[in-house]
């Protein structure tokens, strides 16, 4: 995405200030006859930057996202894309924004390179769609038609179709699902190149590692309001002050650790094969349990320091029960 740079717009040009945030939500509802699908939602997304929106299923992502593009009106609340009201400014709002659908959103008889012609010929200013299938590793697929595209195909060209419009806000609902870890590397490469344009990003996923390593800023809805936010660091550590996290093989004789650790820790195996300590966390410590280890002549993993994973932070927040 670098070769072709989107320049930034001016107050002048875009029609409203560049210093706004790229999303902003305030008190946004929504509902679906007795359900309410967002309830009193707060979300902001500056410029430049990656946020994720991470929540279990039905949880408003997929409405709040749809809501940003303009496909649906809250019932109350203020929604703002780049300063403009994604219903009432659509004209305006449309050029300047790219949609990556959880459907796809192609013609199913249109060729993939039919389709993303097409959705360029709408952009004063498109990337080359040539180029931009090459980069998605679509070339071969050119004169394929979209309903014979493997799923991962037809979610790369979805793909392509948002971004050929030098977006300078892109809506990105599960941009890798479906898709092998070759592709998903390939879309992550895109998306780091996109912000290092000045690109905004507005992402869903499922995918905590995902989430982890490209945003920016992370926002967890559950029942349509925000349970968490913060960067991936601060959610982290939220409420792991203290704590000393390893993997390392289930069944071990925690006993002698115990014995060997200063006064006050009481080592447990928090589920199977995942060990905690509790309490001041100093380098003799770290020392003691790593070589408590090797004396069992086991290897500690995924050591963590007053740091959780993310998927520990949002299953506390969310629960673990599986949702519909």
């Amino acid at each position: 995405m670098t070769a072709r740079p989107v320049p930034p717009p001016t107050a002048s040009d875009a029609g409203t200030p560049t210093d706004s945030p790229a999303v902003s939500l305030r008190g946004v509802v929504k509902h679906f006859g007795d359900v309410a699908a967002v309830d009193g939602l707060d979300i902001e997304l500056q410029r430049g930057r990656v946020l994720a929106l991470l929540g279990p299923n039905g949880a408003g992502k997929t409405t709040t996202v749809e809501m940003c593009e303009g496909f649906h009106t809250p019932d109350s609340g203020e929604v703002r894309v780049l300063g403009l009201d994604p219903i009432a400014d659509s004209d305006r709002l449309k050029p300047r924004i790219g949609v990556m659908l959880q459907g796809g959103g192609a013609y199913p008889g249109s060729r993939a390179g039919e389709m993303l012609d097409l959705v360029a010929a709408y952009s004063a200013d498109p990337l080359d769609p040539a180029w931009l299938l090459g980069q998605l590793g679509l070339t071969d697929a050119v004169r394929t038609p979209y309903r014979r595209l493997s799923g991962g195909q037809q979610q790369r060209l979805s793909l392509a179709c948002a971004l050929v419009g030098r977006p300078e806000l892109v809506f990105l609902d599960e941009p890798t699902a479906g898709l092998d870890a070759q592709a998903r590397l390939l879309v992550w490469d895109l998306i780091e190149a996109l912000r290092r344009d000045g690109v905004s990003i507005l992402l869903t996923t499922h995918l905590m590692d995902e989430a982890e390593h490209l945003a920016d800023d992370l926002v967890i809805i559950d029942h349509g309001q925000v349970v968490a936010s913060g960067t991936p660091t601060e959610l982290t550590r939220r409420g792991a002050e203290g704590q000393l996290r390893f993997s390392a093989p289930s069944g071990l004789d925690l006993s002698l650790l115990q014995m060997v650790l200063p006064e006050g820790f009481d080592p447990v195996e928090s589920s199977p094969g995942s060990y905690l300590l509790e309490g001041t966390i100093d380098p003799q410590v770290l020392a003691t349990v790593t070589s408590w280890c090797a004396r069992l002549n086991v290897l500690a993993t995924d050591l963590r320091v007053e740091q959780r994973s993310l998927e520990d932070v949002f299953l506390d927040l969310t629960g673990r029960e599986l949702r519909g």
